[in-house]
């Protein structure tokens, strides 16, 4: 006796997404695509899966992405150690290394497609998620650092979304960021009893993450704390400077936060955040800045590079929530046929509309008309097509609108040769 098998359920914190709700996201992925064309951005694909050490490496490890989040195993052929990717910039930066794309101009590069880390699941965050990712890798100014703001700002006015905040802060260069780190050290040891144990494990190994706490009673230690922005030197201001007077000519608002500092250790100068209160605890739906030390640090040769990254989930929420989702036809046509000869002649004829460049389901299978209608109505689709013997012998076809008429109105008998330039027009 075959014992019953259990049946599974997905992995928490890593979702279905299922036809109506993927409609909307190809729908989202069209903008996006459009969008980044739009600025001169080339599609990049690299792999799910990298060797550990590069996110060690490239993220720093003593974030909480390596730390606490990735998914790490051991390949059984080779022993190797091998991660799924938490991020996309270290990957997209491995294969520049690797294929020379930086050897004889900058790049202007994007990726879309999951990423993977360990965390609770809750609203806006998850196990398996998707980020659009955009990195410009080689150019050194101010310029390209506010182009990508720039260009933000005109993703979130496609979307309708007003609601969306600028946060702008610089984490100036290694020296800089040194000198503020030995003083950072210092106010913290002399609040000591304030931190909590997230604190007092990074305050040596990554004290300006303390700084970005949760925890309201470090808030005060916090907010009294050195601020980064008063050790930039004359070069370092001069570049935020520069991203500041770019966002000012483009009629962009935001709002300094010298706590802003990111959750990864690749960053240096210019950082920024675009944040909502409509996400509720997740509220950053966008963050980025430059990274000029990563592609040496990760065996290149020195070059400069700026990018961001969006929460694809977070965003479609936020715009769901904006301009709320209308359905998505899952056809224009919909051919319905009585017998074997009309089920025989609709499939010919569903390869003929499609070469004209229309989408059509033919109904499957036999059924009756009746049937088949409600199946038609249910689609989406504008027009049914009609084939049943009469309209075999004839070589024509009945056309149906099935939305803005009155049940049974507008039939007509259409030859078969004329059938794609009538269905094209508007019924």
């Amino acid at each position: 006796m075959t014992q019953g098998f259990q049946k599974v359920a997905a992995i928490r914190g890593m979702n279905d997404v299922l036809p109506g709700v993927g409609a909307r996201w190809e729908q989202f992925e069209e903008i996006v695509r459009n969008w980044l064309h739009a600025y001169g951005y080339r599609n990049v694909r690299t792999p799910v899966l990298e060797h550990t050490r590069l996110f060690a490496r490239g993220i720093g490890e003593v974030t909480d992405i390596v730390e606490k989040e990735m998914y790490t195993f051991t390949d059984a052929l080779n022993g190797e150690s091998l991660t799924m990717r938490p991020e996309m910039t270290a990957g997209i930066v491995r294969a520049s290394i690797e294929h020379n794309l930086l050897y004889d101009r900058p790049h202007r590069v994007y990726s879309l497609g999951p990423v993977f880390r360990h965390e609770r699941p809750q609203r806006g965050r998850y196990r398996q998620f998707h980020q659009i990712d955009v990195e410009a890798l080689g150019f050194t100014g101010p310029d390209v650092d506010a182009e990508l703001i720039v260009m933000l700002a005109r993703l979130w006015k496609l979307l309708g979304l007003t609601d969306v905040r600028l946060e702008l802060n610089s984490l100036g260069q290694p020296a800089e960021r040194a000198a503020h780190r030995a003083a950072l050290i210092e106010h913290l040891e002399r609040h000591r009893d304030v931190l909590d144990e997230d604190g007092l494990r990074r305050m040596y190994s990554n004290p300006l993450r303390v700084l970005d706490t949760k925890n309201p009673a470090m808030q005060a230690m916090a907010d009294s704390a050195p601020r980064l922005f008063d050790f930039l030197g004359d070069e370092s201001r001069a570049h935020f400077d520069g991203v500041r007077q770019r966002l000012d000519d483009a009629g962009i608002g935001y709002r300094l936060n010298p706590r802003l500092v990111r959750g990864l250790d690749y960053y240096n100068l210019t950082v920024f955040e675009w944040v909502t209160d409509r996400l509720g605890a997740q509220g950053t739906v966008c963050g980025g800045g430059r990274y000029d030390g990563l592609i040496e640090l990760l065996g290149g040769k020195p070059a400069p590079a700026v990018g961001f990254a969006i929460g694809m989930e977070r965003l479609l929420d936020l715009w769901d929530q904006t301009a709320p989702p209308a359905a998505v036809p899952e056809c224009e046509i919909y051919i319905v046929h009585q017998g074997d000869d009309a089920q025989r002649l609709a499939a010919k004829v569903g390869e003929q509309l499609r070469d004209a460049g229309l989408s059509v389901i033919v109904h499957a299978g036999a059924a009756s008309f009746k049937s088949q209608f409600k199946r038609a109505d249910a689609s989406g689709a504008r027009v049914a097509v009609i084939l049943g013997a009469d309209e075999v012998a004839s070589a024509t076809a009945g056309v149906k609108p099935l939305r803005g008429t009155a049940d049974g109105a507008g039939q007509e008998q259409v030859p078969l040769a004329q059938l794609a330039q009538f269905v094209r027009q508007p019924q």
